[in-house]
């Protein structure tokens, strides 16, 4: 590699660098400075993530770098400031919620900021190794923050459920990548994608494949790989749940992207059967299994999942339209998400202790009317209820789906849209029509920040999608 060379993928990696170096500084200031300095850590995290994203947006050009191994290109911007802009509303989430979690400890900034570089890189792979490097270095920050609170046996619970099946599904990803890059002679996306053109896949290649995007799968906790997502999100600290529910699930979704439209385009018709059965079976699942849960975080994971099988039905289109209503539908998802969760947080009684769930929403329009106002915004935009965003999101995907003749799965996502509208309305039934069980305590101003945008999104989306549009277009475009 010449100097030149060398130079020009320094200056395209900058972000990535600026969050690792700055990670290490951090957890330096915070061994000399002791426990104390947890809140100085968080906001100086949150400074530093917003720097790499101002260096990302206004300093790095577009380009491959390190031998084509990390690629820098419209989609890959657009994915990484979302994936940035949910790091650090969640990190602003925890302000006032650490110490009550008992998260108030240097370290948990620390890592939710390696977790973030780890999602940088894996949204710029352009390679199987790259892909892995990235993927690993999410998955382990999360590991540990899933388990953060040790006092907590529900939390020490979680950490280790995601830890023994996200290794699991690890192992399947690498063995997947071994006989892609044995079949291919290849880990390149650009290379894999070439030979797959020049020459007939062979039965093992699909084996590879299918492995590998199992691995992809369980990273957006997508049916059949969902099995630790309920646990999870119930057991960890829900600040912890919250910084889950937002950039690790883009950065998941944008590899899935990137894996399936560059290296196995060519073999479309083999993978788009995947595809089509794990967002049917996700959004069926999702829309079911959510109907009998009462803990809400665990309704907010069927959730998830029945999101993250909506948002496949574009991927499974394969065309410009399919990846762009994807792009879109994970900017909406994860304002919804954030906005939820910065409600959940909210759920506090004025004698301590938080509560989760589903029926101590009752009559919160009488106690708390704006956040009322909020929640019953998000929860018809997650059901899809035009004119809201969340119906922008569905409809651009199932258009897609349409458009490349996949008629049954369209239908069933609207079906099973429908289905999951019910167990949305119940919780706004439940905020204006029930009596109330008591009164939250005071809601801390970020969270009331966080709820506040999030609704107003999601009500103003009509007039401002215009522009968010027209840039998930511009990023579906790097493909074709």
């Amino acid at each position: 590699m010449t100097a030149e060379i060398l130079s020009l993928s320094l200056q395209l990696s900058m972000p990535e660098i600026i969050l690792a170096v700055g990670a290490l500084a951090l957890l330096m200031i915070g061994v000399f400075t002791g426990e104390k300095s947890a809140l100085l850590i968080t906001g100086l995290a949150v400074v530093l993530i917003a720097v790499a994203g101002v260096w990302l947006f206004f300093f790095t050009g577009e380009g491959q770098a390190f031998g084509g191994a990390f690629l820098l290109d419209p989609f890959a911007r657009f994915m990484k400031g979302l994936a940035l802009a949910g790091s650090i509303v969640a990190m602003v989430m925890t302000f006032g919620q650490a110490r009550a979690h008992q998260l108030d400890r240097f370290e948990f900034p620390v890592l939710l900021v390696i977790a973030t570089l780890g999602m940088m890189v894996l949204i710029s792979a352009n390679d199987l190794i790259a892909f892995y490097l990235g993927l690993e270095l999410m998955s382990l920050s999360l590991y540990v923050v899933a388990a953060f609170n040790r006092d907590s046996v529900r939390s020490t619970e979680a950490g280790l459920k995601y830890f023994v099946l996200g290794a699991l599904s690890s192992g399947m990803m690498l063995y997947g990548m071994s006989l892609v890059y044995g079949f291919t002679g290849n880990t390149g996306f650009d290379e894999i994608a070439a030979v797959l053109s020049s020459e007939t896949r062979g039965m093992g290649l699909v084996f590879g494949m299918v492995f590998v995007l199992a691995g992809a799968c369980f990273k957006i906790s997508a049916v059949p790989f969902h099995m630790w997502t309920p646990d999870v999100y119930e057991g960890a600290p829900t600040p912890v749940t919250a910084f889950f529910a937002a950039g690790p699930k883009v950065a998941a979704m944008a590899i899935l992207v990137r894996i399936v439209s560059e290296a196995f385009m060519p073999i479309i018709a083999d993978w788009r059967q995947i595809i089509v059965f794990v967002a049917i079976a996700s959004m069926l699942l999702g829309s079911f299994a959510a109907i009998g849960q009462r803990n809400i975080k665990r309704l907010m994971a069927y959730s998830s999942i029945g999101h993250m099988g909506f948002a496949l039905v574009g991927l499974a289109a394969g065309t410009e339209t399919g990846i762009s209503g994807v792009v879109l539908y994970m900017t909406i998802y994860m304002v919804m998400t954030l906005g939820t969760f910065a409600c959940i947080m909210a759920m506090r009684r004025p004698e301590g202790g938080f509560v989760e769930n589903v029926d101590d929403l009752a009559g919160l329009s009488s106690t708390k009317p704006f956040m009322a106002l909020v929640l019953t915004a998000l929860m018809f935009s997650m059901a899809g209820i035009p004119p809201l965003a969340g119906f922008f999101a569905k409809y651009f995907v199932f258009l897609a789906a349409i458009e490349a003749k996949l008629y049954a799965l369209a239908v069933i996502g609207v079906l099973s849209s429908v289905v999951g509208a019910y167990y949305y309305l119940r919780i706004v039934k439940l905020m204006w029509f029930d009596e109330a069980k008591g009164d939250f305590a005071r809601i801390s101003g970020e969270l009331r920040l966080v709820f506040g945008l999030s609704g107003l999104f999601v009500l103003a989306y009509v007039l401002i999608g215009g522009p968010i549009g027209s840039a998930a277009n511009a990023a579906a475009k790097s493909f074709f």
